[in-house]
C-alpha cells in the first residue's frame, strides 16, 4: 500500500461536511482539521500501481464543500527507531 497525504480547502462553512462525507465514504485513513491555509489535512492509502491523481480527481475532489486540494506524496517513513 502507497501512502499519500492531500490538504483540502473547503467552501466557508462547510469542513465538518466534507470531513463527514469521507469518513462516510471509508476511503481515508485519517481525518484532521487543520489551521492555516487548508481545513483539512487526510491520509490515503492505495493500492501499489494506483494512478494516485485519478484516485484524488474521481474519489476525493468530487465530493461536495471542496474548494481545493494539495496533493502530498511521501517517500519515507521515520519511526523514530535507529
Amino acid at each position: 500500500m502507497i501512502p499519500f497525504f492531500v490538504q483540502i480547502k473547503c467552501h466557508l462553512g462547510r469542513a465538518y461536511d466534507v470531513a463527514n462525507a469521507l469518513a462516510d465514504a471509508e476511503i481515508a485513513s485519517e481525518i484532521y482539521s487543520t489551521a492555516g491555509d487548508y481545513d483539512l489535512l487526510v491520509k490515503f492509502y492505495v493500492p501499489a500501481g494506483t494512478d494516485i491523481g485519478h484516485f484524488v480527481n474521481e474519489k476525493v475532489q468530487l465530493i461536495a464543500g471542496i474548494q481545493d486540494t494539495k496533493t502530498i506524496i511521501t517517500f519515507k517513513a521515520f519511526t523514530g527507531a535507529r
